[in-house]
């Protein structure tokens, strides 16, 4: 008889542990040991944070162990149970570690390999290959593509969060946080008094101090005593929550004409043409929102509009907004607003600015390129890739939790009855046709930064820190990527060969953005360069890119009149005399505002159980040079967060979304 040691760990969360049966069965080269429950007389085992260790009898040596097969019977109750990990000590003094962080449902059985990462070539045995092609049968059953909007990338085929597998949901910590945190936010922010008061109007801008001082938010505090002013307003476009609009100007368009003699005098004496040679003229066009359909929020109908907006980068490195229009359609009844018009023309105008870039941030930059583009490398990683991938190991830390937030999202927050719908003015209707257009406008190459920035012209472009620290963080996931994957891949013929990888992508392409034909995804990987880059976008848009179009929405909303959720009156035709009671019939309502504060605070805030992007609490790589590559991973990231801490020392407003220690590895709210 031959003794195995086993060391079995159990989930640290709340109810990972289990009081069902647990069977450890070792499968080898040369048969399989005795199975064996896992139950020491008088100790409570399998409990939530427990490390036991049990001894597993064999009749024979089983020369290599191939895996751990765990099974679980339902004893009185059914109870999941999640393992982290289970080591193997054989008899000859060897240590073998097998990384599963699953959980056991119902009367299932589990197969575990051991940590190194296998391609598919490097399984020559049928008995492997056999495992692989299982696992992944197993998983395409449970996760299933499915059109949430026409020409909008796919999702998960659940309803609700209650038909997504186990492996994929929330624990119970954040479950209950996340369940209880918008209404805490009303509590919190003293808002419940403001819900109710649908239809109320501000008395003035000042009155909206009603709601807002509780706020904590510095950033939020700057915003009350700038947003009137001119730079502030263009600052936004570089380091706001939605820095990904702005491109410089190579020409005035011929739908927004702009003239000299408009804005001669906001040019220090120059003119359009020199600034434009120079480099100086920028502008936002939110023309997707065209001819998107406003809301209507209890009978009453809201407004969007689809403006232009030219700014100037003046000798002091500040953009100057220099010309807006409102409509994307020049003619007599959609005038040009210049800073000179009558103060509450001028800001009436940047206020509907301001509420388009709410609309098209939180529906095209925030919910389609980073929400719904992270669903769809989740759902192809969980199709096409084993646990024993590399590629399984190196994206899973960044889909944790991806499918629930959406699928939470889709019907909590964009239902018809959710938090858009009731105080957003591009809710029904509208945000199917904005998402769409936005999904419409994605390329490959404008969901990779440097491309990106290249793309819009603004490599240049003073002060856009969004840019200065979002280029640190692709580097140094670009490095990371090429150090973990060169592991495994040492030529572009590995790459070639690599046909469950081929097939990740083709599902990627083929499901996940099948309604995106202009989206240019690579069909197939070629080379190490090509694959490389391709990881790194999908890290990047699932931890950084999330990080700066999220965490700062409650700094840059929670000031209603900074960045409206709806106007309720129509945009201006003429430039006639705007009046206070008429900004303040234009702006979100009571309620309206009370509801903006609210989820902006729920969907922005840190998170109680985040992980950082380069901290690894679920360890799935188990060789040393890959474990080396996230350790180095980990220091160039810390070594980015004290340049950027120092660069923000010098700055009356830092930029500090894309400091390392406020990305999530993952998109997680």
């Amino acid at each position: 008889m031959v003794t195995y040691r086993v060391t079995v760990a159990t989930g640290t969360s709340d109810y990972a542990g289990t009081n069902n049966r647990i069977y450890v069965t070792l499968v080898g080269e040369r048969g399989a040991s005795k199975k064996t429950l896992l139950d020491k007389w008088l100790l409570n085992d399998l409990e939530s944070g427990s490390v036991q260790e049990y001894d597993v009898e064999s009749e024979r040596d089983l020369g290599q162990v191939w895996w751990v097969q765990l099974d679980k019977e339902k004893f009185l109750v059914e109870d999941n149970w999640f393992c982290r990990y289970l080591k193997v000590e054989t008899p000859s003094g060897s240590s073998l570690v097998f990384p599963c962080y699953r959980w056991l449902c119902k009367n299932e059985a589990v197969c575990v390999r051991e940590g190194p990462a296998k391609r598919p070539f490097d399984d020559t045995l049928p008995a492997f290959q056999s495992h692989r092609q299982k696992e992944l049968q197993e998983r395409q059953k449970l996760y299933r593509w499915k059109v949430w909007k026409h020409g909008v990338s796919k999702c998960i085929d659940a309803e609700s969060q209650d038909d997504l597998h186990p492996d994929v949901k929330f624990d119970n910590d954040k479950r209950s946080d996340f369940e209880n945190s918008l209404h805490l936010a009303l509590g919190e922010l003293f808002l419940k008094k403001f819900v109710n008061m649908f239809g109320n109007s501000w008395d003035s801008l000042e009155s909206f101090q009603k709601i807002f001082w509780r706020v904590k938010s510095q950033i939020g505090i700057y915003v009350v005593k700038h947003w009137k002013e001119d730079w502030f307003f263009g600052y936004q476009f570089k380091n706001g929550c939605n820095p990904c609009l702005i491109e410089r100007c190579g020409a005035i368009p011929k739908k927004f004409p702009v003239t000299d003699a408009m804005v001669g005098r906001f040019l220090g004496g120059s003119t359009l043409d020199r600034e434009i040679k120079k480099g100086n003229i920028y502008m936002v066009d939110y023309q997707i929102m065209d001819g998107a359909v406003g809301n209507v929020i209890k009978g009453k109908q809201q407004y969007v509009a689809a403006p232009m907006c030219l700014l100037f980068q003046d000798p002091q490195n500040k953009l100057m907004p220099i010309a807006i229009q409102l409509r994307q359609v020049p003619g007599p009844d959609n005038p040009i607003f210049l800073p000179s018009d009558a103060e509450n023309v001028w800001l009436l105008a940047k206020m509907w600015v301001r509420s388009s870039d709410f609309q098209l941030h939180q529906i095209g930059f925030h919910l389609c390129a980073t929400h719904m583009l992270g669903e769809v490398f989740c759902i192809a990683t969980l199709r096409q890739l084993p646990a024993i991938h590399p590629v399984f190991k190196l994206l899973t830390p960044h889909t944790r939790y991806t499918l629930e937030i959406n699928t939470r999202a889709r019907n909590e927050l964009l239902g018809e009855s959710g938090v858009i719908a009731r105080v957003v003015a591009t809710g029904g209707e509208g945000l199917g046709a904005v998402a769409q257009r936005a999904s419409q406008s994605f390329t490959y190459k404008s969901l990779c930064l440097p491309d990106n920035l290249q793309a819009r012209g603004v490599q240049d472009l003073k002060e856009y820190f969004y840019k200065d620290d979002g280029l640190l963080i692709w580097s140094a996931i670009s490095k990371y990527v090429e150090r973990i994957m060169g592991l495994y891949y040492k030529s572009d013929r590995e790459v070639l060969e690599d046909l469950e990888l081929q097939a990740w992508l083709k599902d990627v392409n083929q499901e996940g953005f099948a309604e995106l034909p202009r989206i240019d995804m690579p069909t197939s990987f070629h080379s190490r360069e090509q694959f490389f880059k391709f990881l790194t976008m999908v890290i990047f848009t699932c931890s950084a890119q999330h990080a700066a179009v999220n965490n700062g929405q409650y700094d840059w909303s929670c000031w209603v009149p900074n960045s409206p959720c709806t106007m309720r009156e129509p945009p201006p035709t003429c430039k006639g005399d705007i009046s206070v009671d008429q900004l303040m019939d234009t702006l979100p309502d009571m309620s309206q505002s009370s509801v903006q504060m609210a989820f902006t605070w729920h969907l922005g805030r840190p998170q109680p159980d985040k992980i950082l992007l380069g901290t690894f609490d679920e360890e799935y790589f188990t060789e040393t040079d890959a474990k080396n590559a996230m350790q180095e991973f980990h220091q160039e990231l810390t070594e980015i967060e004290r340049r950027i801490t120092s660069r923000n020392h010098g700055l009356d407003l830092s930029y500090h979304y894309l400091l390392p220690t406020n990305i999530d590895s993952s998109i997680s709210i």
